[in-house]
């Protein structure tokens, strides 16, 4: 048996003439900016104009490219080894599908035919299941393959929120850095989202939610002092929060010192290196904030490879359908846009 999995990441551009290309890819998403196509288009191209001057000098803080794409690769190689590993009966080879900059689902398609699997397994690089990030990449695969007409059994991990090895590769990487420290809150920070994604049925906010209480849990510190928010706002829409900037800002004047966690970014990238890194840094110093720490992402942390390869290869102990493989702890009836409630 030759098995293809998938792992899905949003990438970034590789070099600073490809900012603005790489922005219209992500806002020309119809998961993103839902319009029809003539409006869109346009409004996509207005976007990463505009923003792509602020844009560059992010990347330009990273060396002039993101390194998302290393680091998803860096995953692969670590993935694929486990799974081989692992599985005496059959061959995977894992595949990188970036959502917006290369390598592009149309191109790794012909990767993957030339494989020749008798199986492909989607993984997306995001724990916690939206439609705007795993469900856009779940879907352009599968409307390519429809086009294609490349038909072969394909099976889904949706999304990985509570996950035990997810769990505790989050729990030993806040440990270590937490040990010797007193006067300090715990600040886990994920991705926003416009509220009314989440208002039309979006499991994001809540999946995220179960992360941070399984983490919490599973610190098992008593009187632990955390608080969830939610970074990277853009545009004029109410996003859900409290928004991490808000949280240091209150935090720091306390003069404590902030431990920050990226609860849905799995590998380093702009968000984390310069967002996290060096924007919030500064904000909180600015404020009065004793001592910063950033928890690194989880990389190819070992359980964090462990819980990949265990939701592959023990897939079949979350069968939702014989071709969706979610978690046992479903999303509420009221989140219609999960994929087991919702289907496209």
């Amino acid at each position: 048996m030759k098995k293809a999995v998938i792992l899905f990441n949003l990438g970034g551009p590789d070099k600073l003439e490809s900012v603005e290309p790489y922005l219209f890819n992500l806002f020309y998403d119809p998961a993103i900016i839902n319009l029809p196509v003539f409006v869109r288009y346009p409004l996509a191209k207005l976007i990463s104009k505009l923003r792509s001057s602020k844009a560059k000098k992010i990347y330009q803080e990273l060396g002039g490219s993101s390194p998302i794409l290393k680091a998803t690769n860096d995953q692969a190689f670590a993935l694929e080894n486990k799974l081989n590993e692992n599985d005496n009966f059959a061959e995977y080879k894992c595949f990188v599908v970036m959502r917006c900059w290369h390598p592009r689902a149309q191109n790794v398609i012909e990767e993957v035919k030339k494989f020749n699997p008798d199986e492909i397994i989607l993984m997306p690089l995001y724990p916690q299941y939206s439609n705007a990030t795993s469900g856009s990449s779940i879907k352009e695969w599968k409307d390519l393959c429809k086009k294609k007409k490349y038909k072969i059994k394909t099976s889904i991990i949706c999304c990985y929120p509570t996950d035990i090895n997810f769990i505790i590769a989050h729990v030993e990487l806040i440990k270590k850095k937490i040990q010797n420290l007193k006067n300090f809150k715990l600040i886990f920070s994920a991705h926003g989202l416009p509220e009314k994604n989440i208002n039309k049925g979006d499991p994001y906010q809540w999946q995220v939610e179960q992360s941070v209480e399984n983490i919490v849990k599973n610190l098992n510190i008593q009187d632990l002092d955390w608080i969830l928010s939610y970074q990277s706002r853009v545009g004029p829409l109410k996003w859900i929060g409290p928004s991490t900037e808000e949280v240091i800002i209150e935090n720091s004047k306390l003069n404590k010192c902030l431990v920050l966690v990226p609860v849905a970014f799995v590998s380093e990238h702009s968000e984390t290196l310069v967002e996290l890194d060096i924007e919030y840094k500064e904000l909180a110093q600015k404020n009065g904030c004793s001592e910063y720490i950033r928890i690194s992402a989880l990389g190819v942390h070992p359980n964090f490879i462990k819980s990949m390869s265990e939701l592959i290869l023990k897939k079949k102990d979350y069968n939702f359908d014989n071709n969706l493989y979610p978690p046992k702890n479903r999303c509420p009836q009221n989140f219609k846009k999960c994929p087991c409630l919702y289907n496209e």
